[in-house]
């Protein structure tokens, strides 16, 4: 079942971007364009350049050529979840998922003066829309270190939303998950894209097919195809990369 392919204004554009490491090229002259409204997912084999381009699209990696536009001139509410890096403020086991929100929601107080002083009135209604846009509201007390993979995952996305982005990306959102798991997160994909481009690297392709509004197949750094997941299906190349992937993680 497709899902928001955006139609909105364009949040981030990379042109003609080249990442490279020992001379190898990760990323060879890349143009893609994120739209508000968007969920787009990136797929191919390991090695393909995935998360390198979602390391080049938040700042943690820096690219040999090419240009990175932010529309708005702020690159700061680009939010990268998962692989390597989470964003400025991970889960801490210890505190409760309210307190964990509540640090995202002040990241530049300590942990003392985020929990202890007393929150306003703004700082709780947001903690509370969060909560329930997450589907934690239940879980609000809970430790973080006790949380399955799917809640841990969505106490992260909830997290990654007090920054207030504007561009989601997440490393592989469902891995290690239950069906049951990843469809709550597929769900909550789908309620937050409305304000935001949300970009997933992904091997999960029943969770690509189940959520995509936009597939990008990516093999060797370069750009294969991109449309709908029907559009890139039909295309013999692109099924051989899919079923690739499939493969790869089903052994």
């Amino acid at each position: 079942m497709p899902h928001n392919r955006g139609t909105g204004p364009v949040v981030l554009s990379l042109e003609k971007v080249t990442a490279e490491f020992d001379g190898f090229k990760a990323l060879n002259g890349v143009n893609l364009q994120l739209r508000r409204g968007e969920i787009h997912f990136l797929i191919g084999p390991s090695g393909a350049g995935k998360t390198t381009m979602l390391d080049v699209m938040c700042g943690k990696l820096k690219p040999a050529q090419g240009r990175i536009i932010y529309p708005d001139g702020r690159e700061h509410r680009i939010v990268k979840i998962g692989g390597s890096r989470i964003y400025k403020s991970p889960v801490v086991s210890g505190l409760t998922v309210a307190d964990n929100l509540l640090l995202a929601l002040h990241p530049n107080r300590g942990i003392f003066a985020a929990l202890i002083v007393k929150s306003d009135k703004e700082t709780r209604r947001r903690l509370a829309d969060i909560l329930e846009t997450t589907g934690l509201k239940e879980h609000a007390l809970r430790r973080a270190g006790g949380l399955p993979p799917g809640q841990r995952k969505r106490l992260e996305i909830g997290m990654a939303l007090a920054q207030e982005p504007q561009v989601l990306l997440l490393d592989e959102p469902v891995a290690g998950m239950s069906g049951a798991e990843a469809e709550k997160t597929g769900e909550l994909l789908v309620r937050i894209s409305g304000q935001r481009a949300v970009l997933a690297a992904e091997r999960d392709m029943e969770f690509v097919r189940r959520f995509a509004g936009r597939v990008t197949i990516m093999h060797e750094g370069r750009l294969l195809l991109d449309g709908t997941m029907e559009e890139v299906w039909r295309n013999a190349l692109a099924a051989v990369a899919i079923r690739g992937e499939s493969a790869r993680a089903e052994g």
